[in-house]
Order: C-alpha cells, then structure tokens, then sequence
C-alpha cells in the first residue's frame, strides 16, 4: 500500500482527496525555498503531532510536538533539515503553531541521507489550509483525510509524488 500524490489528488488505495502541493508545482527540486515539491519515491521518517489538539493512531515512529521543537531550514547550519529545538541561532520554522496545519506532519525522507546542502528541507504532509491554498513544497490534504490514513499506513508505505496524473 502506497501514497500517490500528483498536482491535484493524493491517493492511497481506493481513497482519492484533493491535495495542495508547492505554489511551482511538482518538478526536481533545485533549492531551498524553490516553492517545488520534489517529485520522487520517499519514505515517511516520523509523524509529528499536536497531542494537545489531535488524538494520533497509528503504528509508525511518532513524536509530540513541544513548544520548543523547530525544523532547520538554514543550509548553513549543519543541522540543516533536522528537527532542532529553540534556541537555536539559525532559520528555522516553528512547529508548534497558531494555526492548525502542523497539528499533524508527516515528514517524508526527502534529502536526508546524505543532507545536502542547499537542496531543500521540511518537506512534509501536512493539514490543508482553506480553499487548498499552494505550499511552500508541502503536500497539505485536510487534517480527516490526513487521520484516516494514519490509521492504516505502515513502515513499508512510500509515497510516490509525480506531476503525471
């Protein structure tokens, strides 16, 4: 069992949802901060959630997310791409938020092992804001949509983004 993700639809098994991915659309991603979500085969590495406002089940390695827990966005820390906690002195981007679109993340291998520099971070599934609105390389899918299929994912999914329908 696998993910699909294409412009529009992610799919997994029969269950098909809208998805919004990165504000460029699906391509090779060439930088940090390109606005294009990767195309590629990928692995989910944890799942990261809100225990305050969401009730995860699932059997995949998952993680809380504190007040303090941030993701390193900067390439030239050399924790670039890594789950990091404040303070910490390079850009990053919070996960512990306002907003309710990382009450859950998924967060996909992408450029992890090896972690090269420049190439991109923190790219995740995440919770859709309204209207579907474009990411910054996300896949973002609504938050019942994204509890569904926790529930019946497994170590061995992968998720396949490609920009063919």
């Amino acid at each position: 069992m696998h993910i699909f993700i294409n412009k529009n639809y992610l799919t997994f098994n029969k269950y098909k949802v809208k998805c919004a991915v990165g504000k460029k659309g699906i391509g090779n991603k060439k930088k940090e901060g390109d606005l294009v979500t990767p195309k590629g085969q990928f692995k989910i590495k944890i799942i990261l959630y809100r225990r305050d406002r969401v009730l995860v089940t699932t059997n995949l390695k998952k993680r809380a997310i504190k007040k303090n827990m941030v993701w390193c966005n900067d390439p030239q820390s050399k924790d670039y791409n890594k789950l990091v906690t404040l303070p910490f002195k390079f850009n990053h981007e919070k996960l512990h938020r306002k907003e309710n679109i990382y009450d859950i993340i998924l967060v996909l291998n992408y450029n992890m092992s090896p972690t090269k520099k420049n190439r991109g971070s923190a790219i995740f599934i995440h919770i859709a804001k309204k209207n579907y609105k474009k990411t910054e390389g996300c896949i973002a899918i609504k938050k019942g949509h994204l509890l569904k299929i926790l529930k019946v994912i497994k170590k061995s999914t992968k998720v396949k983004i490609s920009n063919q329908k």
